[in-house]
C-alpha cells in the first residue's frame, strides 16, 4: 500500500497535492497542523510510507514535527515544502532529518517525480531486507554494514541511519578509495530526473558525517574531493 501523510495549513494547496497524489495510486491522508501529525504518531500504528510536511505551520512548525517524526521512524520518507526563498529552511529540514524538499510553488509533475523517487528507494530497500544473502556484511575499519537488516556498527555500536544515509553508506562502502563523482550520487539516490538542487547531496553527506565522524568537522573517513565528490577512505587502519 502507498500511503502518504500530507500535513499543509493552506487548504488549497494541501488539495492540490492530494488530488495529484491520489490520481497516481497514492492512499492519502491529510492533515493541516503539526500537532495533528504527532498525535497521529504516538496513538496509532502510523503505517505512512512517506510524509509531506509544510515548514510554516500555524502552533508546531514543521521542523520540530520532523524531528519527532523521525525519532520515532528512521525508515520513513520525509519531503519539507518550503518557500523559494528559504535556503536556509532547506539545509535546516535536510540537516534535522528530511529526506527531500519542495520548494513552492510546484507543478503536478515535479511533486509526483519527487514522492516516487522516494517511494521507489523505500520499496527497493525493503525488499532487500527480506532477500536471503551470505554476503549481507560489509566490513570497513570500525564498521559493520548489514545490507539485509539495513544497520551500522561502528566499534560494535549502532548508528541509526535514514534511507538517504543508508544509500550513501552503501555506496562509500561498495566503492572503497574511489572518488564518487557528486552527480552519481545525485542520479543513484535520487534518480535520473531529479528536479532539485544537486546541494542536497552535500547537506545529506553533512548529516552522515555527523553520524559516523569523531570530528565531523575534520572528516577521517568521508574526504571530500573538491570540484568533484566524495571518497571513503580508512587511512588511520
Amino acid at each position: 500500500m502507498k500511503q502518504i501523510l500530507i500535513c499543509e495549513d493552506e487548504d488549497a494547496i494541501r488539495e492540490f497535492i492530494k488530488i495529484n497524489l491520489e490520481r497516481s495510486g497514492y492512499i492519502v491522508k491529510d492533515v493541516a497542523t503539526g500537532e495533528d501529525v504527532i498525535q497521529i504518531f504516538s496513538e496509532t500504528e502510523a503505517n505512512f510510507d512517506i510524509v509531506i510536511l509544510d515548514v510554516m505551520l500555524p502552533g508546531i512548525d514543521g521542523f520540530e514535527v520532523l524531528k519527532q517524526i523521525r525519532s520515532k521512524n528512521e525508515n520513513l520518507g520525509i519531503i519539507m515544502l518550503t518557500a523559494k526563498t528559504q535556503e536556509m529552511d532547506k539545509v535546516r529540514g535536510l540537516m534535522t532529518g528530511a529526506d527531500d524538499y519542495i520548494a513552492k510553488p510546484f507543478s503536478p509533475s515535479e511533486l509526483i517525480a519527487r514522492v516516487d523517487a522516494i517511494y521507489r528507494r523505500i520499496a527497493i530497500l525493503e525488499n532487500k531486507k527480506t532477500e536471503n544473502s551470505n554476503s549481507n556484511i560489509i566490513k570497513s575499519g570500525p564498521f559493520k554494514f548489514n545490507t539485509k537488516t539495513r544497520s551500522l556498527l561502528k566499534n560494535d555500536k549502532t548508528i541509526e541511519l535514514t534511507h538517504v544515509e543508508y544509500q550513501l553508506m552503501q555506496i562509500f562502502l561498495e566503492k572503497p578509495k574511489t572518488s564518487i563523482e557528486k552527480i552519481y550520487i545525485l542520479r543513484k539516490i535520487w534518480g535520473e530526473e531529479y528536479f532539485g538542487d544537486s546541494k542536497i547531496v552535500d547537506v545529506n553527506v553533512r548529516r552522515l558525517r555527523m553520524k559516523i565522524e569523531e570530528d565531523p568537522s575534520h572528516p577521517t573517513y568521508i574526504q571530500t574531493i573538491w570540484g568533484y565528490g566524495y571518497k571513503w577512505d580508512l587511512n588511520p587502519y
